[in-house]
């Protein structure tokens, strides 16, 4: 139950409430060791892959560059561990393909201590200096996306932008990552805000934060700056919550045009996992080697949220958190509503690894035995579509390929797969899986 009366409660409109199955939330955040190898894709992001700038048998120490980033929508990437590069080849990745990887063979007596940085004086940068030295950390969104964080803190001159929205909701069931590293790197936070808001020229910032999170609130509220800049507000704890255009109209009353972004209203949204850890790379002057990753389900023995150098093999955290047992499993990337399931224990932890999600045979059981029938019209997923769609049209629609229309006519544009359609569908019918085939079926006509 909140602890925050209803009535003092900010929010949106529709949405859904899941069961939150964050039992994580109460452990500190623990350290996972290194992997024998380290595999580092150089696509880990939303733009060009980086590209290597070492080569096959040159040994590298943690926190070193090891791929530059290729113009600006790409961000470089650094060694998370001492060791030798083995191979740079193809490898499969989490999204089925197979993408250009570099391999690093860790030598056993790799330490934690990060050996390449270059320290800043960040009191001394400009905003453009600000956003370069994010670009240089390899920094990316935190919360899921990996979006550049200096791309998206990059303004266009024409706009104006008053606040800086800070993204602690953590809607997601069972992820409880964001939660520990609000209550544990509170100063490495404060510090990523502040240069969050220099870049992008905010002379406010606000904490959204959902009720269900009190610990986290009085927290940060109790060590709040002086001067008033940084305030941290309660949300109600609702699905999805934690989308930018969901917690910017709850915050702010502000509503981002549709096809929009924040920015248009003059509002700039980061997670809060994001600016911590920049909070702490930027003064030191060091690359992103490492991140929270919150490791839980029905098939973990050890569940918590851990520091995972980025590049360990699905199969050696599994292996790590006590889910070596389990014969029969499906293992999901990132929540159980937006994220998606892996086929392969040989795909590593990514930049954009929130929460790495085990489900056990019982579990599998249950969901394959939901059977898929006809829509009945009865419009629960109008009445839960956060962003207002008719989510049922769009499904007959995809049935019938009448992609063009769903695009045209029914905004499919405006829907950012956030899965309460398929959560509420008495029916079963896999609405956001036939949105993201028909996103993708556009996008190939839109580049022919």
């Amino acid at each position: 139950m909140s602890l925050f009366p209803f009535s003092t409660r900010k929010t949106f409109a529709r949405g859904v409430h899941p069961a939150s199955n964050k039992s994580t939330a109460g452990t500190p955040i623990r350290r996972m060791p290194f992997a024998p190898r380290i595999l580092l894709p150089l696509a880990q992001h939303i733009g060009k892959p980086a590209v290597p700038i070492v080569s096959v048998g040159q040994e590298v120490v943690r926190g070193q560059p090891i791929a530059r980033a290729e113009g600006f929508l790409s961000v470089p990437l650094h060694a998370p561990a001492d060791g030798v590069v083995e191979a740079i080849e193809l490898r499969p990745s989490a999204k089925g393909n197979w993408v250009e990887t570099i391999v690093i063979r860790v030598y056993e007596a790799s330490t934690q201590e990060v050996r390449w940085s270059e320290p800043r004086d960040m009191d001394a940068l400009s905003p453009q200096e600000i956003l370069q030295a994010i670009q240089d950390t390899g920094m990316v969104g935190m919360g899921g996306a990996a979006f550049p964080s200096h791309a998206k803190l990059t303004v266009p001159k024409e706009r104006k932008i008053h606040t800086l929205v800070v993204n602690g909701c953590e809607c997601e069931p069972f992820l409880t990552c964001d939660h520990r590293m609000m209550l544990e790197l509170t100063d490495d936070m404060f510090r990523g805000i502040r240069y969050a808001m220099r870049a992008v020229g905010a002379e406010r910032a606000i904490i959204g934060i959902e009720d269900n999170k009190p610990d986290a609130v009085e927290h940060i509220r109790a060590r709040l700056p002086a001067d008033g800049a940084i305030t941290v507000e309660a949300v109600e704890t609702k699905y999805p919550q934690g989308a930018e255009k969901m917690l910017v109209q709850s915050l702010l009353g502000l509503k981002v045009p549709a096809g929009g972004l924040p920015l248009e209203v003059g509002v700039v949204v980061n997670n809060v996992g994001t600016l911590a850890l920049l909070g702490r790379l930027l003064p030191a002057g060091e690359g992103m080697t490492e991140r929270v990753v919150t490791v839980t389900g029905p098939g973990i023995k050890k569940p918590g949220d851990y520091w995972v150098p980025l590049g360990t093999p699905m199969r050696t955290v599994l292996d790590w958190a006590g889910a070596e047992g389990v014969s029969e499993r499906e293992i999901i990337l990132g929540g159980p509503m937006m994220g998606q399931a892996v086929a392969s224990l040989d795909v590593p932890v990514t930049k954009g690894v929130s929460g790495i999600l085990v489900f056990d045979k019982l579990n599998i059981q249950a969901d394959a035995s939901r059977k898929t029938y006809p829509c009945i019209k009865c419009g629960e997923c109008v009445n839960a579509c956060p962003m207002g769609l008719n989510p049922s049209m769009l499904g007959m629609l995809a049935g019938g390929r009448e992609y063009d229309l769903m695009g045209s006519q029914y905004h499919l544009g405006d829907c950012f797969e956030c899965g309460c359609c398929t959560y509420v569908c008495p029916s079963n019918i896999p609405l956001v899986q036939q949105f993201r085939i028909a996103k993708g079926i556009l996008r190939d006509r839109a580049a022919a």
